[in-house]
């Protein structure tokens, strides 16, 4: 065996080094600036140590904080293990489990000792300063490769039940790695990590908060204490990070809901939204918006039952996906004996609908379609019902009952392409509407799938040629291609909006079903005169009214447009000589269509203002005694400072300008 190898780098050049050598030595030998930026390595795409030796010919790639997925995942993964090890250091006695990194930061579970309760907010600012105190020390962080007996009989030597238990349930004989920070720390895991303590910055990282957690995520388990962190690679980043927490803090929907009186939520009715009178105006106008959208695009809307036979959901393939998020219930059987219904073994099972899709197919085979009718576009604004965990359900966010933008369009081979297009358009000018930015992503076949590989081919193909065809399978639009994320009938578009803050959201959908037709035996008659399956796109774009909501509440803070604000105008009094005035003004709004009301109370101007501003009412008309004698109103825009005066005619134009949803508005 040779005891050179052969390294190729990233622009084609090889080098040859000696067997063992590091990526560490070989970033240090091109040149001290990289030396110096390089965190780890890629080896034959593989993250791996910058310590680690390579030991035969590879492709080799250095990995820096401008890789910054990659930078930020190592990083995390270190700030995990510099957690634990300050946790153990202030509390000796403390059992360590495992701690990953996660979409911004990291945590780790813990046990506290016997001797103490379990840890809490009080804890975190010690943690802290301990954990950079470890960063300051810069330890090495050191791979060495263990047997799983010598592993074992470490942990249980430590009092370490929970690592113990853990390698015991490994297979016998297999080799396990461990991670030392200095020469008096380690952790069972399995990389890689940085080479040091010191390459995190001591100052990108917060502890944000603690939560109960179960050893293995049982609760007839131990229960551990999950400490929350968040971690990057400096801080700038850090900083940024906390101020977007903040922003939207500001801008929760619930808060903003309760405030603004548009909906609540309550035990009796577990993640069931009641909308108030204000919040089912912002859905009406949604809905009214979304009908002149679907209506001007050539769909036919339907409605269609709540209650479907299990045989239904059987046949079309979700009771075996989503039995355990339905709502099931028992068909009525009469007693023979005439003293009501009762359910008995022989009673045939309901279910309250997940999704529309089955209902639409069933509308679609009543009476004989030709290949002259399709596409045949199906819409409805379909009620659902999921049966989420209690702990899943998050405002508006996720619910148990939501209602889809939902249709299905039935289409032959030869018209999935201009449809998909013509849905990418449609999509596009109903974000631009709201203000959205937004990626596009194609979802791949997942491993556990319906359908022949043949198939997934050309649907996965037909989808991505459209984007292309459309000009947005470009960086401009976020392309990218997610494998194992489609859904377990069809690939699928997925629409991700950036709202005003940086955050992004999967809103819309669009997918190419080849298997539902087949299974629900859905056909028409073709050209020729022999029955063919159509094709079925499934497609939302708001995707379901409650989470488009809080989507919106969140993005605007609030502050919806004045075309869907709740109250688009108040008219206030300064003093009570201008009341008639003021009832007059907000006739004259009301009969040009503006939603507005009337603020005639016996309080100051600047309580009037201040309260109506916390209401995010766009604009405020203030009068007093002169605007009356003149005809003029003080107009106050909510986010601007100042008031403009105005004639009320003018006034009434303007608020009706804007009023006016955008997709009625002159070009």
């Amino acid at each position: 065996m040779s005891d050179l190898i052969r390294v190729t780098l990233p622009d084609g050049s090889a080098r040859e080094v000696a067997r063992g050598t590091t990526p560490a030595q070989i970033a240090a030998a091109i040149g001290p600036g990289l030396a110096k930026a390089a965190l780890a390595a890629r080896v034959d795409g593989e993250v791996r140590d910058i310590m680690r030796p390579l030991e035969a010919d590879v492709k080799l790639a250095l990995i820096t904080s401008r890789d910054e997925a990659d930078a930020l995942e190592l990083v995390r993964h270190d700030y995990a293990h510099i957690l634990a090890e300050a946790v153990q250091a202030l509390w000796p006695g403390t059992q360590i489990t495992f701690g990953p990194a996660t979409e911004d930061g990291f945590y780790y579970d813990v046990k506290a000792p016997e001797s103490r309760d379990p840890f809490s907010m009080d804890d975190l600012p010690a943690i802290e300063e301990k954990m950079r105190e470890i960063i300051r020390a810069d330890k090495p962080l050191r791979r060495e490769v263990w047997s799983r007996d010598a592993l074992i009989s470490k942990w249980e030597k430590d009092g370490e039940t929970f690592k113990a238990e853990w390698a015991k349930e490994l297979p016998e004989g297999e080799e396990l790695t461990v991670y030392w920070s200095g020469d008096d720390w380690l952790d069972m895991c399995r990389g890689p990590h940085l080479a040091s303590t010191g390459k995190v910055d001591p100052q990108a990282f917060k502890l944000m908060r603690v939560a109960g957690a179960y050893w293995r995520g049982d609760q007839k388990n131990a229960q551990l204490t999950r400490i929350y962190g968040t971690g990057w690679l400096n801080k700038k980043q850090l900083d940024a990070h906390l101020h977007k927490l903040e922003e939207a803090a500001k801008r929760d929907h619930r808060r903003l809901g309760r405030e603004m009186d548009l909906f609540h939520l309550q035990e009796e009715a577990h993640g069931s939204v009641f909308w108030h009178p204000h919040g089912y105006i912002v859905w009406r106008e949604l809905e009214a918006y979304m009908r002149r959208a679907i209506d001007g695009a050539g769909y036919r809307e339907v409605k269609t039952p709540q209650v479907m036979d299990a045989r239904q959901w059987e046949q079309s393939g979700h009771w075996g996906k989503y039995r355990e998020n339905m709502f099931v219930i028992p068909d009525e059987i009469p007693n023979t004996e005439d003293q009501g219904p009762l359910v008995s073994d022989e009673a045939e099972w309901m279910a309250l609908k997940p999704m529309n899709c089955p209902a639409h197919v069933l509308i679609f085979r009543q009476g004989i379609k030709s290949y002259r009718d399709l596409p045949l576009r199906i819409y409805e604004n379909g009620c659902c019902h999921r049966n989420e965990p209690h702990g899943a359900l998050h405002g508006l966010m996720r619910v148990r009952q939501f209602t889809q933008d939902d249709a299905h369009i039935f289409c032959r081979e030869d018209q999935i392409i201009d449809e998909v297009r013509s849905f990418c358009a449609l999509a596009d000018r109903i974000y631009k509407d709201f203000g959205f930015s937004y990626a596009i992503k194609l979802a791949l076949r997942p491993d556990k799938r319906f359908g022949s590989e043949e198939m997934w081919d050309l649907s996965e193909a037909e989808l991505r040629d459209a984007v292309v065809r459309a000009g947005l399978a470009n960086d401009e639009y976020g392309w990218e291609e997610l494998p194992g994320e489609g859904a377990f009938y069809a690939p699928k578009l997925e629409w991700h909006l950036t709202d005003a803050i940086g955050r992004t959201w999967q809103v819309g959908t669009i997918q190419s079903d080849r298997v539902l037709p087949e299974r629900l035996d859905a056909s028409y008659i073709g050209e020729d005169g022999e029955r063919h399956r159509p094709i079925m796109l499934h497609r939302a774009i708001f995707g379901s009214y409650e989470r488009f909501i809080g989507i919106l509440i969140e993005h605007f803070a609030g502050r919806f447009p004045t075309w869907l604000a709740p109250v688009q105008a108040v008219v206030a009094t300064i003093v009570s000589d201008a009341d008639d005035y003021a009832s007059d003004a907000a006739a004259q709004l009301r009969e040009a269509g503006i939603r507005v009301e009337s603020d005639l109370r016996n309080e100051k101007i600047n309580y009037k203002v201040r309260e109506h501003s916390l209401a995010k009412v766009p604009h405020l008309l203030v009068v007093g005694k002169r605007e009356a004698e003149e005809g003029t109103v003080a107009v106050r825009t909510l986010g601007q400072e100042g008031q403009r005066i105005m004639p009320l005619a003018e006034a009434i134009a303007m608020l009706s300008a804007e009023a006016t949803p955008p997709d009625l508005r002159a070009a």
